[in-house]
């Protein structure tokens, strides 16, 4: 939102300097985002030509001798067909910087004679889209003033970030009124006189709509006679130059100027241009409309529009046709301000790409007292300026204003803040804002809410506006609360995993991303998810319109895009939620991660001894795994099936279990088809790992054990080869074996495979090695038979196994 002070203070009658108005706005929540002083301009000073010669070398260039007002004249070169000797301009000297050119003047030679600065057009110094010849000011101009100075043009820009709820600070007046409630000065202007009319609006609006679902809640016009349409006054035009609107011409400068004055869009129409009476509607499918910016917009009937008898005339609340647009031939006016619902101008808005002020402001909601006000203010505008006789103010489908009524007990001010504020502070605090209060005298308001903020719903809205005005800054720092022992327990469980994945990923060489929680449908739907109840209401995209089942698409994208710009070898991962459904215990807490090319754990690229490997499915696996073991999952105990969802490649992949019915995640390279839905390429694999489900620890009763055991004793390994199915899993074989002496065996690892005929058909034999450490005696020769015995029972009753003679 941007103004200028000598705006700001036609509203508010202050003597506060601009430094402390700054101030003010931030600390009561408008933030301000940036101030233009205008101190470029004030480097341009009014100058006098004295002579004015041709230029010796150039037909169209005149070589002038200026008087600067400082003492000795200065020559310079100028192409303007109007230089003349008596002009009094705008002089730019070398060190000025000129906007409309986006230069900075210096000393040069144009044509062979030096010209030591520039007489300036109104388009060069953005004052208007003037350029066929340098400002000619009168000739009583006094020379070198400041040209800024003399045409009021050095008003301080002022830009302000407002949040979305604020939007009764779309407009001047709106931020004079919050400045006025913190005693920096006075609100002026606070009612709006109404113009007299003559005779009803021969044009009549029907508002075609479901009465139980209005997409426009009340509509005014009003018709002026009989105007003269042309340039806005210098002060308007000025203003709406200073943040950044063109000028157009009067009746469209004052309905851009009401907009931001108040913050109440208007439209008009050229009322000659307008056949019978205006109809508020659905737009038919496939109707289209020439608009404003010269773009033809094809509709639908999601879209709302104000048709005439022969068609659309605009979009309703965005913007206007240009067929009944208003130019310099308009003699009758018709001024229409209307209230139209907030969720049907975002998704009419986001549709078809249109930003404009007024949806800005319709979208975030305007103060439905303002709509016939506005009709009012425009009117007399349009009589200031352009002349003309209007009607009465035609008004339908309004229903008035029934304000909110909220019981406030001040006390919550200490409850929420921390500021200690006295009734009697709060009510005048809010009194001043414009609520409407009255009280018991003692501890509770009764508070009735102004039309213009409709963003207060409830006791914490009045808190923040009694603390904001009262002072944010008095808020005293407190310190953080002893929790006790240094060992006390502050995250969850899930946050302290959340940190230990983050932890280990990042030291296995993978980079952090963080990705929209957005997915287009179709990737959802191949990616296991696509219901309806995860569907977004308001896409910020039509590609970003469902929740992610999983965080892979993401990261394949997001590593496609690096591919792209040649970072073709790298790995990504990202800590954070899933969505399985639209009740908080379907979101999922998961790890997930990516790599690409030859960024494997061991390194990537090219090396001397030879290019690294790409990645597969057992860089993935490892990913995996060290996550479950970095997050406390019980790894010796997780089971390793092959295969995974559609998604992963159905040879190179697999699913990581905890029991039959604990999934604890999936691993593998990707299936061709997703990845050609996500239009990716390359060596891929990847992992998904839910820390949610990784099970809690038990607790342990009684004294607890030491964080490492030592024995005194050696260990002692021994190999055993069984001979199972060749569909049996290795790991499985590890299992049995582990489960045979829990308390004796240290470890088991395969360390050879071997199929042969000698084995029979369909039969492998897989070796283990088996680590026993003994942690009370010296292990015997019978106790290594036994174990033995049982290892090999164990492996025959869990995999059919049988020892290989």
């Amino acid at each position: 939102m941007k103004f200028t002070l000598s705006w700001l203070k036609d509203h508010l009658e202050t003597e506060a300097t601009l430094e402390e108005i700054l101030e003010k706005l931030t600390d009561i929540g408008l933030e301000v985002d940036g101030v233009d002083d205008r101190a470029s301009f004030k480097t341009f000073k009014i100058a006098k030509v004295l002579t004015a010669v041709q230029h010796p070398d150039a037909d169209k260039l005149r070589v002038l001798t200026v008087d600067t007002g400082e003492g000795q004249p200065v020559q310079v070169v100028c192409g303007a067909p109007n230089a003349r000797a008596g002009l009094v301009g705008v002089l730019g000297k070398p060190g000025d910087y000129v906007p409309g050119l986006d230069v900075t003047l210096s000393v040069g030679k144009i044509r062979g004679v030096e010209s030591f600065g520039m007489m300036c057009s109104e388009r060069e110094l953005e004052l208007s889209d003037e350029h066929n010849g340098i400002i000619d000011l009168p000739e009583d101009a006094p020379v070198g003033m400041s040209f800024a100075t003399y045409m009021g043009i050095d008003d301080p820009i002022i830009e302000v970030g407002l949040t979305p709820n604020r939007a009764d600070c779309t407009g001047v007046h709106g931020i004079a009124r919050d400045l006025a409630a913190t005693g920096l000065g006075k609100l002026k202007g606070d009612v709006i006189a109404p113009v007299k009319g003559a005779g009803a609006t021969p044009v009549k609006v029907i508002l075609d709509q479901d009465a139980d679902k209005p997409f426009c809640n009340g509509f005014s016009l009003r018709l002026v006679k009989g105007v003269k349409n042309g340039p806005s006054p210098k002060w308007l035009q000025q203003r709406l130059t200073a943040i950044g609107l063109r000028p157009i011409n009067a009746l469209v400068d004052i309905t851009n100027y009401v907009t931001f004055d108040y913050g109440r869009p208007l439209h008009v129409f050229d009322a000659a241009k307008v056949q019978g009476n205006l109809t508020v509607r659905a737009a038919k499918d496939g109707e289209t409309v020439l608009a404003l910016d010269q773009r033809e917009y094809k509709l639908s009937a999601n879209h709302y529009v104000i048709a005439d008898e022969k068609g659309v005339e605009s979009i309703a609340g965005i913007m206007g046709g240009e067929h009944s647009g208003c130019d310099e031939n308009t003699t009758d006016v018709l001024i229409e301000s209307a209230l139209w619902d907030a969720r049907m101008i975002a998704r009419t808005g986001r549709e078809l790409g249109i930003i404009t002020d007024a949806r800005y402001r319709f979208e975030r909601g305007v103060d439905p007292e303002m709509m016939e006000s506005g009709v009012e203010l425009a009117t007399k505008l349009v009589l200031d300026f352009c002349g003309g006789e209007p009607t009465e103010t035609e008004t339908v489908g309004y229903t008035p204003y029934s304000p909110r009524a909220i019981e406030f007990p001040v006390s919550e001010v200490k409850r929420l803040t921390g500021l200690e504020v006295a009734y009697q502070d709060a009510a005048d605090i809010l009194t001043r804002l414009g609520f409407a209060v009255e009280g018991d005298g003692k501890a509770v308001l009764q508070v009735k809410v102004p039309s213009w903020r409709g963003d207060v719903e409830g006791k914490a809205d009045l808190v923040e506006e009694v603390m904001r005005i009262h002072g944010i800054n008095q808020i005293e720092p407190q310190p953080l609360p002893n929790m006790g022992s240094v060992n006390t327990k502050i995250l969850t469980t899930l946050q302290i995993r959340t940190r230990l994945a983050k932890r280990i990923l990042a030291t296995r060489g993978m980079m952090e991303a963080v990705t929209y929680s957005f997915i287009s449908e179709e990737q959802a739907k191949a990616f296991g998810g696509g219901k309806p109840e995860l569907k977004l209401a308001n896409p910020i995209a039509a590609d970003m319109s469902d929740m992610r089942p999983s965080l892979l698409p993401g990261l394949l994208s997001a590593a496609q895009r690096n591919a792209d710009r040649g970072f073709a070898d790298l790995a990504l991962f990202e800590v954070s939620g899933t969505y399985e459904g639209d009740k908080p215990e379907d979101q999922r807490r998961v790890a997930g991660g990516i790599r690409r090319g030859t960024a494997g754990v061991e390194g990537a690229g090219r090396f001397w001894s030879g290019n690294a490997q790409n990645v597969g499915v057992f860089d993935a696996k490892a990913d995996a795994l060290a996550v479950l073991e970095a997050c406390g999952a019980p790894v010796d105990r997780i089971q390793v099936e092959a295969g995974g969802p559609s998604w992963y490649h159905p040879g190179r992949s697999g699913t990581l279990k905890l029991g039959p019915k604990v999934v604890l995640g999936y691993f593998g390279e990707f299936h061709p088809d997703a990845l050609e839905l996500l239009d990716v390429s390359g060596a891929l694999c990847g992992f998904e790992v839910y820390i949610d489900a990784i099970p809690e620890p038990k607790q342990k009763s009684g004294a607890t054990k030491p964080a490492l055991t030592l024995s005194q004793f050696q260990s002692v390994k021994r190999d055993f080869a069984f001979v199972v199915d060749s569909t049996v899993e290795a790991a499985a074989i590890v299992r049995a074996v582990n489960s045979a002496e829990k308390k004796l065996i240290a470890g088991a690892q395969v360390f050879d495979i071997f199929t042969g005929a000698s084995l029979g058909e369909g039969k492998k034999s897989v070796a283990v090695e088996v680590v026993l450490q003994p942690l009370d005696r010296t292990l015997t020769d019978e106790d290594l038979e036994a174990t033995a015995k049982r290892i090999v029972e164990a492996v025959a009753k869990q995999t059919g196994g049988t020892l290989r003679g």
